[in-house]
């Protein structure tokens, strides 16, 4: 007794289905690279240049600027020192923020 098989196995689908003529591999590397690309210019550079954008801003700090943290609180600048902003909150409150915790300056002051 003979037995029919009625389903073909993963591999034997494999094996049937036609090449694409040896353009396989090149296509897949452009596709990478294309994708690859793409990445870059929505993600990455745009990333890289808000980076630099705030290096400049933070690098450009100078008493008497008004900033904004990154806690949300409002500030005039009346000290610099390496990586430390000394902000003035209110008429007798100082206090210290690491610089990188400015986000944006409002107005230059004096």
């Amino acid at each position: 007794m003979t037995s029919l098989r009625t389903h073909a196995l993963p591999l034997d689908i494999i094996a049937q289905t036609p090449s694409s003529g040896g353009m396989g591999l090149p296509y897949l590397i452009a596709w990478l690279g294309g994708m690859f690309a793409l990445m870059y210019f929505i993600y990455i550079r745009p990333q890289q240049k808000r980076q630099k954008q705030h290096q400049g801003l933070l690098a450009a700090l100078k008493r008497g600027d008004r900033v904004l943290t990154s806690g949300g609180m409002y500030g005039t600048v009346i000290g610099l020192k390496d990586d430390i902003v000394v902000l003035k909150i209110a008429e007798d409150t100082k206090a210290e923020f690491r610089r990188s915790a400015v986000v944006e300056v409002e107005k230059s002051g004096e």
